[in-house]
C-alpha cells in the first residue's frame, strides 16, 4: 500500500512536471509569433491535453518497477510549433527550446528555497520534505537531460542555431541518426549529469539528494 502512495505521488509530480515543460515551449512560441500550440488546444497547464500513452504511463512505471522503486523517468506529447511563424528566425527555435528546460529549472528553484527555508521539523512532520525534494530532483533531472544536445532533445535545437554553416555534415548526422546516439546515451552515458544534477539540487535546496 504504502509503494503505491509512493508510485502515485512520483507519477503525479513527473506528470505535472512535463506538461510545465511543453507548456513553457508553446508559450514561448506564442511570445515569439507562433499560435500553432493555441490553436491546438496546447497552450495549456491541462495535463490531459500533454499526456503521452507511452511516455507519461508505461515507460515511467516500467522504470519505477525494474528499477525497484528507485527511479521514475518520462515525457509527454511535444507541443507543435512552426518555426517559420517565429518573428526571430534566427534564435526562435533556441528560444523556444529552452524555454522548457528553464521552466523546469524555475520550478526546481521555488521548491528548492521552499525547502530551504522552511523549518526543517515542519516539513518532516508534515511531510512535505520528501515531496519538496522528489519535485526539485525530478526538475533539475529533466533540465539537465533535455539540454543534451542530441536530436529530438531540446539541447540539439540550441547547438543548431549556433553552429555555422560548415558544421552542416554534423548537423544532418545528428538529425539522422539522433534517436540512436540518444539510446546509446540513456542506456551507457546517462549517469554523465547525474553529479550536475546533484551539484544544482545541492546549490538550490543546501542538501545532498
Amino acid at each position: 500500500m504504502e509503494n503505491s502512495i509512493i508510485l502515485i505521488f512520483q507519477l503525479a509530480i513527473l506528470l505535472m512536471s512535463v506538461v510545465i515543460h511543453e507548456f513553457a515551449h508553446g508559450w514561448m512560441a506564442f511570445r515569439l509569433g507562433d499560435s500553432t500550440a493555441k490553436d491546438y488546444g496546447r497552450l495549456t497547464l491541462n495535463p490531459i491535453k500533454h499526456l503521452d500513452f507511452w511516455g507519461s504511463f508505461v515507460i515511467p512505471l516500467m522504470i519505477y518497477v525494474f528499477s525497484g522503486g528507485s527511479a521514475i523517468f518520462g515525457w509527454a506529447k511535444p507541443v507543435p510549433f512552426n518555426p517559420y511563424n517565429l518573428r526571430d528566425q534566427k534564435y526562435g527555435v533556441a528560444k523556444v527550446a529552452v524555454a522548457g528546460p528553464s521552466a523546469n529549472l524555475l520550478v526546481a528553484l521555488v521548491f528548492g528555497l521552499a525547502l530551504r527555508l522552511t523549518p526543517v521539523g515542519f516539513l518532516i512532520s508534515s511531510g512535505l520534505a520528501q515531496i519538496f525534494s522528489l519535485i526539485v530532483f525530478l526538475n533539475i533531472l529533466l533540465a539537465i537531460f533535455n539540454l543534451v544536445p542530441l536530436p529530438p532533445l531540446d539541447g540539439s535545437k540550441v547547438l543548431f542555431a549556433f553552429l555555422s554553416s560548415k558544421y552542416d555534415r554534423v548537423r544532418v548526422l545528428l538529425e539522422q541518426y539522433g534517436m540512436f546516439f540518444l539510446l546509446m546515451f540513456i542506456f551507457f552515458a546517462f549517469g554523465l549529469i547525474m553529479p550536475l544534477v546533484s551539484l544544482i539540487f545541492r546549490l538550490i535546496t543546501g542538501a545532498n539528494i
